[in-house]
């Protein structure tokens, strides 16, 4: 079962358009599991397997810099 769940998250893409991020944490302090660190001034998903698919990421982004893919 946990190799099956493995599988599934692999399936969600988190991508940040460092184009549009300002590096203002935001993303950082909304997501509840830690997908993002903000490296260089941009924000980076450093866990993208560990994302929930709540999508506050992308709500709470300002900037409209996040996109998650499932």
């Amino acid at each position: 079962m946990k190799i099956q769940q493995s599988e599934e998250s692999k399936t969600v893409k988190v991508v940040v358009d460092n184009n549009k991020c300002t590096g203002c944490g935001t993303c950082v302090d909304t997501c509840p599991v830690g997908v993002f660190e903000i490296k260089d001034g941009k924000s980076v998903p450093v866990k993208s397997d560990e994302c929930l698919v709540c999508r506050a990421c992308e709500v709470q982004c300002s900037e409209g810099a996040i996109q998650v893919i499932e």
